[in-house]
């Protein structure tokens, strides 16, 4: 079941209905049951999975928190277990798939061995709370005593196949507060998830189709096409992964639960350590806390700390998947704020251009560096193959070639049949620019809040109709699915 099913918009309001018409005692329990109906809608089996790691994870927190002498030890082996479960279902066929490539000059066999593993949906983000709960235990925070609250964390529909990545502090103490029925849960929660839809249908699966059209045949495009090509995925992906971190906001509201933002106007960031403090937030404050900091962070010598960076990036770079253009992204990433951190030190310790830089043309600049910078990052994470992922920034960064031979059925800049396709999708992009920093002034100005309800619902109405209308036939998967 996913959130732009047919499905999901009758379980949703039936599950809601439910919750606030139960007493108290019996809502937690309901919305675990409706939550594992929701995971193993898919494959079944998988829930049985879920089930194991959340038992194990609840039993190992309690260990954990009544151990001194071996509390260590015992948090390392809780670690460990989580991370080989994860790397099973998704890195055994990488690691297996890339030890075969790295013997096959001596053995010069082409036999390609593969297990038959399905991949759970959200496993990494299960993965990724749990270690994130035995962090907080080993550090003095006290466990959740009830196995229902626990397993509800764990599972709770709106967040658990694509995040935002919960704290279970936070969440704990939403699920022991009494909560009442109020009117603001639903006049927040409704228009999240419907503009969640429409970034999903309207926006991120239309771009799609020109993403899949132009990545099918890269090889054929200049750099203008190429450049294209990148704007159109650096939306398309916002739009996806946002749209279902609203849609999911947005369905958590309506049961009185408040779960983080996970995106931030990010493609205004002016550097790459501010995209990532506006970009998957969740995920990245993570690797901040269980990883980089753990790793050392920045308290070493620069060399330690740009050391802990690439190995930080490269590692979250994996994670998103089981692939060696994931790890090229991610030290891709590294490496762009290793050269940040380097510029902003020099920056610091230069007086004679001071005033350029706290200008705001030097502002403007470094927001459209840092944008163009990420695009490049994102041709990476799209094609997956390294050899022409590297071929197409080279054309993007070198700006050649600049005119291409046409080819039946391939999307160019000067293709005749198409004269208004490419100048009106940049202007599109352009656009989006221009209004999600305005749009994101409104939302925090409170605009939204005093606008009179006839004109929200003909607002909605419109959104709804537009859906309707202009959505694709075949809606492509949430890209973060896959992770």
């Amino acid at each position: 079941m996913i959130f732009t099913s047919f499905e999901y918009l009758l379980f949703l309001p039936a599950v809601v209905l439910l919750y606030w018409l139960l007493p108290q005692r019996f809502r937690l329990p309901m919305l675990l049951l409706a939550s594992y109906f929701f995971y193993m809608s898919w494959i079944p089996v998988f829930g049985l999975l879920i089930l194991g790691l959340t038992l194990f994870n609840w039993l190992w927190g309690q260990l954990l928190w009544r151990s001194e002498a071996k509390r260590r030890h015992i948090f390392a082996i809780g670690v460990a277990i989580n991370l080989l479960c994860l790397g099973y279902f998704k890195y055994t066929n990488f690691f297996i798939s890339s030890f075969e490539a790295l013997l096959r000059p001596i053995t010069h066999s082409n036999s390609h061995l593969a297990l038959n593993i399905i991949l759970p949906l959200g496993i990494s983000f299960f993965v990724f709370e749990f270690i994130h709960y035995l962090f907080e235990i080993n550090r003095g925070r006290k466990p959740i005593d009830s196995f229902v609250l626990f397993a509800l964390f764990a599972a709770f529909f709106p967040t658990q196949i694509a995040g935002p990545i919960k704290r279970f502090p936070d969440f704990q103490a939403q699920m022991q507060e009494e909560k009442k029925i109020s009117l603001s849960y639903f006049d927040e929660g409704i228009p999240l998830i419907i503009m969640g839809v429409a970034k999903k249908l309207l926006l991120a699966d239309n771009l799609a189709v020109l993403v899949d059209m132009m990545s099918n045949t890269h090889s054929s495009y200049g750099s203008p096409e190429t450049w294209l090509m990148a704007y159109a995925f650096a939306f398309q992906i916002y739009f996806d992964f946002s749209g279902y971190t609203d849609i999911g906001r947005g369905s958590a509201l309506l049961f009185g639960y408040h779960i983080p933002i996970n995106f931030n106007l990010p493609y205004i960031a002016s550097n790459m350590s501010d995209f990532w403090r506006r970009w998957h937030i969740s995920l990245s404050t993570w690797l901040r806390d269980y990883l980089f900091i753990p790793l050392g962070g920045s308290r070493g010598s620069k060399l330690n700390t740009d050391r802990n960076l690439l190995l930080t990036m490269a590692l979250g770079g994996l994670w998103h998947g089981a692939s060696w253009n994931f790890v090229v992204w991610g030290i891709y990433h590294g490496l762009c704020l290793i050269v940040h951190r380097n510029f902003s030190n020099w920056r610091e310790n230069t007086t004679h251009l001071r005033a350029f830089f706290d200008s705001k043309l030097f502002n403007i600049l470094s927001i459209v560096l840092t944008f163009h910078a990420v695009c490049i990052g994102w041709v990476f994470f799209r094609i997956t193959d390294i050899g022409a992922a590297f071929s197409m920034v080279k054309k993007m960064v070198f700006l050649s070639p600049i005119f291409t031979k046409a080819e039946a059925g391939h999307f160019l800049v000067f293709r005749h049949e198409l004269p208004v396709i490419i100048p009106t999708v940049m202007v599109i992009v352009a656009l989006l620019l221009v209004a999600t920093p305005v749009v994101g002034y409104l939302r925090q100005s409170g605009f939204f809040h005093r606008v009179p309800a006839p004109a929200k619902a003909l607002y909605f109405a419109i959104v709804i109709l537009s859906i309707v209308t202009f959505c694709p036939d075949n809606s492509t998967p949430f890209i973060y699915f896959q992770f």
